[in-house]
């Protein structure tokens, strides 16, 4: 006999008519009515800690403090306040983000809890602490649930411009609110679903390359040296949470020179750019610092070196890639981009005795190969760099990644959607037979992967920072208790220099 859905979850919720929307949502919860107000909630607390569950949530009704909720709308508390100090919930972005899938509309922040209903003035001033939203029981409750996961979701019931002073208001936000907090049970059940001991097991080597660190600390230097506005010609390295932070602390990224005011200071990313780009920069007088990668720098030198000597070459890797952009353009006439093995199979050369190939850094090792011996069937003069153009780095993940797979149920691989490097692992991890995921973050995961699984394998693509994986490892705790160890892997010691401009 299947569970029912929500058996593991226990929730604790103040009101009869709260009780009943979530038992809708969720039939087979552990409900503890705690009552309303802090003295009911401070008397409660202690009884939530001896209900048998996985994931413990605190939720019902709450007012909005922020004019953008609406009644029906939905809160996950970051953290909650209003008795003694501030209580953090770690779970917040992955409950938010499970809530979200789940087609309701989601807001993150803090909650305070106040000892009685809040009008007026009052919530104006809670307002202005930065809290999202108010009840009068969470901070107290909180502290019931210390050794299990748990989180607090509250749905709007009523807001400052519509409060409970206001009898048909309240009972159009209640209707609202009602349904929100069954979604929300329903939601919840899944969180329950998926918990339990895990171990998790990172690769080795993960996470950022020589050149990605080399183009970040670029940045970090010319903005030390020089102040913001600093302008970036498309994203530094191809993440997320890197990009946000240089952008806390004053670069400017655009998509192309021409968005750069005349005269300023441009920084290439790590990709690297074509001979056009370094014309137009010119033409601007645009003062330039040049972040490319020294390995995409080794690609490029050879596509001159190649184009020069009359080679016609079959450059392989993804259309649109910034990297890919930038060798084409180092020799526009005499390269063929190659995607895969069909367009092997089939590109012409203008003459077939004089061929070449190039890779993109960042490609799967296997499918390279592949594409490469079938080209070499087709033009068996063809010549290669004098080094392979994959990047140690990318090397070095994939092969980790494959070590990994054998051992684990399930990989989740760090890495932003557009980040070309992160994709191939999450490639490589299948096709050595384990289910993989590309994740920017514990928001990124869905429960329903964790089904069953009780080893997880966690790498990181060559432009995700450490830190990032660090982050998501820690929040896997929302899912249960985890024991976390590292696989045997090599120990990367690549350096490379700045530019010299940056230097001292």
């Amino acid at each position: 006999m299947s569970p029912r859905r929500g058996e593991g979850l226990v929730l604790a919720v103040p009101l009869r008519f709260e009780a009943h929307a979530l038992r809708r949502g969720a039939p087979a919860a552990r409900i503890v009515r705690t009552g309303m107000g802090r003295r009911h909630a401070r008397g409660s607390a202690g009884r939530i800690g001896h209900v048998p569950g996985n994931v413990v949530a605190v939720t019902g009704f709450a007012g909005a403090l922020s004019s953008d909720l609406v009644p029906g709308d939905v809160v996950v508390a970051t953290e909650v306040r209003g008795a003694d100090e501030p209580v953090e919930c770690a779970a917040a972005e992955l409950v938010a983000s499970m809530l979200r899938r789940a087609g309701l509309r989601v807001h993150t922040g803090p909650i305070v809890s106040a000892p009685r209903v809040a009008f007026g003035d009052q919530r104006r001033r809670l307002a202005e602490t930065g809290a999202l939203a108010v009840d009068m029981e969470s901070a107290w409750l909180a502290r019931g649930c210390a050794g299990r996961p748990w989180a607090v979701v509250r749905t709007i019931l009523d807001t400052p411009e519509r409060d409970l002073h206001r009898p048909l208001a309240t009972a159009v936000g209640a209707l609202r609110a009602y349904r929100g907090l069954r979604r929300v049970g329903e939601a919840l059940s899944q969180w329950s679903e998926a918990t339990g001991e895990r171990r998790v097991v990172l690769a080795k080597p993960r996470a950022s390359c020589a050149g990605v660190e080399r183009a970040i600390q670029v940045v970090e230097r010319a903005l030390e040296r020089y102040g913001s506005p600093l302008y970036v010609r498309r994203q530094i390295v191809h993440n997320t949470h890197v990009v946000r932070e240089l952008e806390r602390r004053g670069a400017v990224f655009v998509d192309e020179v021409e968005d750069v005011p005349e005269g300023a200071r441009v920084v290439f990313s790590a990709h690297g750019v074509s001979p056009a780009v370094r014309q137009a920069a010119r033409e601007r007088g645009l003062d330039v610092i040049d972040a490319t990668c020294p390995l995409v720098s080794k690609v490029h030198a050879e596509a001159r070196r190649f184009s020069g000597a009359g080679y016609t070459i079959m450059l392989v890797g993804h259309a649109g890639h910034d990297e890919i952009e930038g060798t084409l353009g180092e020799a526009p006439d005499a390269i063929r981009l190659v995607e895969d093995i069909h367009e092997a199979e089939t590109v012409q050369a203008e003459d077939p005795a004089r061929v070449a190939y190039l890779t993109q850094t960042t490609l799967a090792v296997d499918e390279t190969s592949e594409i490469v011996a079938t080209l070499s069937e087709r033009f068996p003069g063809l010549r290669g760099p004098r080094t392979d153009d994959i990047c140690y780095a990318t090397q070095n993940r994939q092969d980790a990644v494959r070590a990994l797979a054998g051992d684990c149920d399930a990989i989740l691989v760090v890495g932003s959607a557009n980040s070309s490097n992160s994709m191939r692992l999450v490639e490589v991890a299948e096709r050595a037979g384990c289910s993989a995921h590309l994740v920017d973050g514990i928001g990124d995961v869905d429960p329903a992967w964790l089904g069953g699984v009780q080893t997880i394998g966690v790498t990181a693509g060559a432009s995700a920072p450490e830190r990032v994986v660090q982050d998501l490892v820690a929040s896997l705790e929302a899912f249960g208790p985890l024991e976390v160890m590292e696989n045997d892997g090599i120990s990367e010691n690549v350096r490379f220099g700045l530019p010299a401009e940056l230097k001292g």
